[in-house]
């Protein structure tokens, strides 16, 4: 029988504030971000599903809609499916069973209880829960391998592959490029890029904020994305709060830009100074499992490998003293 994947992807985070009921409660921007990534990583290792299953709330669909942008999956694969929303496991299985025979990978895009439970449900090994207690948490991804029909998903017929978040992606994806028309596994916009370089004054000296790399080789600052939605300077502000998991006032006017070379093209990082007036405790830092250092100008000068953010510490260090 023909080997099944099956990709279990939890909607993104969504947004509490608006008042919506539920059903239609929207992604924040850091969901739309995070399944666009997790999308992103699924064309890389070249996971891009037959079809895909997906609960019709709001929040989820946006999740499908911007995980298959990512992947240049045309929207007529999806296949909305009221069932999804809070399913259980036996709605869940339910709609799986629909699906057909041809299919050799199917993701679902729901909801939890529900798709930790079908997770669990169909995996034969024993699961380790992280130490966050969440096995799936908004915008994971879980990768299961079985060859059992779909309308024959037994208790523990698959095989847990992978578990993957967002955040814990060492580096987003690259693929090899054969040609100036192939930019790699990302939309265009991933080009565009906002950073914040940190800083205090403590007793009158400067003192600058480094945070460690994903994969926890070199201090970097932090950078993103640019949000379609938000400015350069107010994506750059998103960036400090989620990656370094602080808050301060952003400069109007940014200090400086570099390029560097991912994905086959050349990402553009409009950097802005940021006073930080706040650090957010650890348990609510999205991305705490790296270090954040303050350090003197010197020192991040020296630790830094970009020679344009080298400059720009140099600048805002004696735009300071003239201040």
């Amino acid at each position: 029988m023909t080997e099944k994947t099956l990709l279990v992807l939890r909607h993104g985070k969504s947004d509490w504030s608006t008042g919506h009921e539920d059903f239609h409660r929207p992604l924040v921007d850091r969901g739309r971000l995070g399944s666009q990534k997790m999308g992103a990583w699924i064309k890389h290792h070249k996971l891009v599903p037959d079809l895909v299953v997906s609960s019709m709330a709001e929040r989820a669909r946006a999740t499908t809609v911007a995980a298959c942008k990512a992947m240049g999956l045309p929207l007529k694969t999806v296949r909305w499916d009221e069932r999804l929303y809070a399913a259980p496991v036996e709605d869940l299985l339910a709609a799986l069973a629909d699906c057909p025979k041809s299919a050799r990978r199917v993701m679902v895009v729901g909801h939890n209880p529900g798709l930790e439970d079908l997770v669990e449900y169909l995996s034969h090994e024993q699961l380790a829960i992280p130490d966050d207690g969440k096995l799936l948490p908004t915008s994971a991804l879980a990768r299961l391998e079985m060859v059992e029909s779909w309308t024959d998903l037994k208790r523990g017929c698959g095989h847990l592959i992978s578990l993957t978040r967002p955040g814990q992606v060492p580096e987003p994806p690259v693929s090899e490029v054969d040609d100036e028309t192939n930019r790699g596994p990302v939309p265009d916009y991933f080009f565009t890029q906002s950073a914040v370089l940190p800083y205090r004054l403590v007793d009158g000296r400067l003192e600058i904020m480094l945070i460690a790399s994903r994969k926890g080789t070199r201090w970097v600052v932090p950078k993103g994305v640019k949000e379609q939605e938000l400015s350069l300077r107010d994506s750059a502000a998103k960036e400090a709060l989620e990656e370094g998991g602080v808050r301060g006032n952003v400069a109007a006017e940014p200090i400086g830009q570099y390029e560097y070379r991912k994905w086959g093209g050349v990402c553009a990082v409009t950097v802005f100074p940021m006073e930080v007036t706040e650090s957010i405790p650890e348990e609510e830092w999205e991305e705490s499992h790296r270090e954040r250092r303050w350090v003197e100008p010197q020192e991040a000068q020296r630790l830094l490998d970009e020679r344009a953010l080298q400059r720009m510490v140099g600048k805002l260090e004696k735009g300071i003293r003239k201040g």
